[in-house]
C-alpha cells in the first residue's frame, strides 16, 4: 500500500512498512512508474520492504533498483535502521554516505529526518 503525502510542499509517495518485499526489478519499476504518474518527487521505502540482497552491494540489486527511480526522475528514500547491514559492510557504509550527500537517494532513519532534508532542500533552492 502507498499513500501520496505532501512534506514541505514536496509530493512524497510513502510505502507502508507492511506488505510484500520488493525483491525484483519489476516490483520497483511498477513503484517508480506509479510514483511518477502520481506526480511524486520522492518515494519512501521502509527498510522492512527490501530484501536483504538489496544491502549486499555485490548482488547489484541496489544499483538496479535505484536506477529505475533515476529513469523516472523520482528520488528514493530508504527509511529505517540499516545498522545491522552496515555493520558488516564498509562498501555499504561508503555507499550510504555518498548517497546521502546527493539529491537522488537518501538513507534516513525517520520521517522527521526526511522532513528536515526536504525543508533544507527547499530553502537551498530558494523556495
Amino acid at each position: 500500500m502507498t499513500n501520496l503525502e505532501t512534506v514541505h510542499d514536496v509530493p512524497v509517495l510513502m510505502c507502508a512498512p507492511e506488505g510484500d518485499t520488493f525483491a525484483d526489478t519489476r516490483d520497483v519499476l511498477d513503484l517508480a512508474g506509479n510514483a511518477s504518474y502520481q506526480g511524486a518527487q520522492w518515494v519512501v521505502i521502509p527498510v522492512e520492504r527490501l530484501d536483504d540482497t538489496f544491502f549486499d552491494l555485490s548482488t547489484r540489486v541496489a544499483g538496479e533498483f535505484l536506477q529505475k527511480f533515476v529513469n523516472f526522475r523520482v528520488g528514493v528514500v530508504v527509511l529505517g535502521d540499516i545498522s545491522r547491514h552496515a555493520a558488516t559492510s564498509s562498501a555499504l557504509r561508503d555507499f550510504v554516505r555518498e548517497c546521502n550527500r546527493g539529491r537522488q537517494t537518501w538513507f534516513l532513519g525517520s520521517v522527521e529526518e526526511l522532513g528536515e532534508r526536504l525543508r533544507w532542500q527547499a530553502a537551498s533552492a530558494g523556495r
